[in-house]
């Protein structure tokens, strides 16, 4: 009596059980859910047929309906570096980090050697052309972000690298990697460019940094010649200007005076013609004054010598005769 009583309970648990587990199973089955970060993509028979927002959906059993969750607001990082390393390094919460890529040693367009490490950020713009346009789109986005680097660095000068182009070299591998993508309906947007190091390499950077001051005394050299020569050529000029006007003036000055002698020499010749015995006296006077005037001179009366009386031969004598 005990056994046919535990057997309807068992059958009807069993039966609980199952439908339990089919419940289970249809509701597995016939729904999915997308979480906040994801968008989902409903595919029947291969072909896209809805996009779903984040939450609990309902869908038909495979393989009539396939459904795929790519993560749209997750921003994901590709790394480039100039060495290999053995782990990777998540950027910020929520952030997918790719293998990074090593050996990153680029030629700049002045054909020097740098080590580079670049982290680009780059999230899904649009889930269907993510998903049906590439193939493998995280290795594409990783492919053209190591080409882009070296294109732009190849067509650009080391110095400007190493200092105050890096920002600007920054946005223009940022711009070719979103033409490029674009190019290809990747369905990615680059967020941002990050060059992290850029230095040349550890095995000739002594050989670079004495090239790097070799040129820097080559600059000041030439920076030290040009401020000679911006000094020495106005210097030159105004000398040479100042000599111009002296000749300039000399030459007025001359043309002057003998302009002045000459109108004297025809007032004299009219004077002599008038009267040429006084015209010729005043001219000797004249001379004579031109002559003489700067001159020591000693005046000997010799008339006057002339009329003194004869001295005696001896004043002694005379006085002995006396006595």
């Amino acid at each position: 009596m005990q056994a046919s009583s535990r057997g309807p309970q068992g059958t009807l648990s069993l039966v609980l059980l199952l439908a339990v587990v089919a419940a289970i199973a249809a509701f597995e089955t016939f729904t999915f859910r997308v979480a906040p970060d994801e968008l989902g993509i409903v595919l029947r028979l291969g072909k896209l047929a809805r996009q779903e927002p984040p939450g609990l959906h309902f869908r038909m059993p495979y393989p009539i309906e396939e459904v795929r969750l790519p993560k749209v607001t997750r921003q994901n990082v590709v790394e480039i570096r100039a060495r290999p390393v053995l782990r990777t390094r998540s950027v910020d919460f929520g952030a997918s980090v790719s293998q990074p890529r090593g050996h990153a040693m680029m030629l700049t367009g002045d054909e020097n050697i740098v080590a580079l490490d670049a982290v680009i950020f780059w999230r899904i713009a649009s889930a269907r052309d993510y998903l049906f346009n590439v193939q493998d789109p995280e290795t594409t986005v990783s492919d053209v972000a190591e080409s882009a680097v070296r294109e732009i660095v190849g067509r650009s000068e080391i110095r400007p690298l190493l200092t105050q182009a890096r920002q600007e070299t920054e946005g223009a591998v940022r711009a070719l990697m979103q033409r490029v993508l674009d190019g290809y309906a990747a369905g990615v947007r680059v967020d941002q460019v990050r060059l992290q190091r850029l230095d040349p390499p550890e095995e000739v950077i002594d050989a670079f940094r004495d090239v790097q001051a070799a040129r820097t005394d080559a600059e000041t050299l030439q920076n030290d010649a040009e401020a000679y020569r911006n000094k020495a050529i106005p210097e030159a000029r105004g000398e040479a200007e100042r000599i111009l006007q002296s000749a300039r003036a000399y030459r007025e000055r001359t043309i002057a005076e003998a302009t002045g002698e000459a109108a004297r020499t025809l007032q004299i010749l009219d004077a002599y013609r008038r009267a040429p015995e006084v015209t010729r006296k005043r001219i000797y006077l004249e001379t004579m004054e031109r002559v003489l005037g700067g001159a020591g001179k000693v005046i000997l009366d010799t008339r006057g010598a002339e009329r003194a009386p004869p001295q005696p031969s001896g004043a002694d004598g005379g006085g002995k005769a006396r006595d």
